[in-house]
């Protein structure tokens, strides 16, 4: 068995999840300028989900919902996950984002599970609270070394895939590490860095 883990937001996705459902609050601009120090690796990652998070407070699911099943896929990223299973690969994602997002993905690109983070609510109505799978700059790594041992996949036949400092965690456990239109922090620990929106590339590389 082979495993194949890809970010969500700006690698299968074009964009970041939390800057579109910060656009009907009037708050895209502020929270996106978070988001941006966030993936050069400036802010703790945990301080900044929480931080943005609760300015999304008093928005409603409903609303998460039709944006997050609305988002704009990257290029490619459906016919690379469905090649790659073909090779014996399985695909995950690990993703910072939200559930809303990633649950309504995998029907449609296919990978074989998530694991992401969950927006807290009451009665349909958004908390500002956030807890789930990747609240840390260390849980994509921690949760790809479980997967690992208990799948007994060593980092040789590990492909991770990412854009932002949330993603380098993954890089310290798989061989082929793939920086996807990245942030400088993760392109200079990469194996491969691709700069084309076009997930397909990363078939050159396995």
């Amino acid at each position: 068995m082979k495993l194949a883990v890809f970010d969500f937001d700006s690698t299968l996705m074009d964009g970041e999840t939390i800057d579109f459902l910060a656009e009907p609050l009037g708050l895209k601009e502020k929270i996106s300028a978070i988001t941006e120090r966030t993936m050069q690796g400036e802010l703790d990652f945990f301080e900044s989900i929480t931080t943005r998070v609760k300015l999304l407070k008093g928005l409603s699911v409903d609303k998460v919902n039709e944006i997050c099943h609305n988002l704009p896929y990257m290029n490619g990223a459906k016919e690379t996950i469905s090649e790659l299973k073909k090779r014996g690969y399985k695909v995950v994602c690990f993703s910072g984002g939200f559930r809303n997002a990633t649950d309504y993905a995998q029907d449609i690109l296919g990978y074989d599970a998530s694991f992401t983070n969950i927006l807290h609510s009451k009665n349909g109505i958004l908390s500002g609270l956030v807890g789930g799978d990747m609240m840390f700059d260390f849980s994509k790594g921690d949760m790809l070394n479980r997967f690992q041992n208990m799948l007994g996949i060593t980092e040789k036949d590990t492909l991770v895939v990412g854009d932002g400092a949330n993603d380098l965690s993954m890089f310290a456990y798989a061989d082929t590490k793939i920086a996807f239109c990245a942030k400088e922090i993760l392109r200079k620990n990469a194996t491969v860095c691709i700069d084309k929106k076009d997930v397909t590339e990363v078939l050159n590389y396995i």
